[in-house]
């Protein structure tokens, strides 16, 4: 089903049966008496009822309300069985368009072409990490040799 928002002046998509809410009407719904939480940026749940019951506590899902959900639900590592439990909270759906989107961090490319000086430092480097050693065996064997008695 579609139907278009007067407010927001765009056109908001209802899967099956359930109500659409904004981020911000879910937003509203953050407390111990009253708890909504977005799953995969597109489901709304009122787990108001299982708050008492959550394993690791209220406060755990209370902080993950009033944005989407879904990383701290799937971090967690719940069960099937627990994914399932959801059908039963179901109040309906987000409007997609007021979920913000995540944002990825895409590192920059490594510079292909290193600078003279960063070039000439790891010769030097790779240079005392081959003399080192040799200049420390042949004052061991000068050592050796002086200190030896005839």
């Amino acid at each position: 089903m579609v139907i278009h928002s007067r407010k927001q002046n765009k056109f908001l998509y209802v899967s099956g049966d359930g109500r659409v809410f904004t981020l911000g009407e879910v937003s509203k719904h953050s407390s111990n008496q009253d708890c909504w939480i977005v799953i995969d940026g597109k489901v709304v749940y009122d787990v108001t009822k299982f708050l008492d019951d959550h394993p690791g506590g209220d406060d755990v899902i209370l902080t993950s309300t009033g944005k989407d959900a879904t990383d701290d639900f799937e971090d967690v590592g719940h069960s099937t069985t627990a994914k399932a439990m959801l059908d039963e909270y179901y109040v309906g759906d987000i409007a997609s368009s007021t979920v913000p989107t995540k944002t990825t961090f895409v590192p920059p490319p490594p510079n292909q072409k290193q600078s003279s000086q960063t070039q000439s430092s790891e010769l030097v480097i790779k240079t005392l990490q081959f003399l080192v050693p040799l200049l420390i065996l042949g004052l061991a064997l000068g050592i050796h040799s002086y200190t030896k008695t005839p």
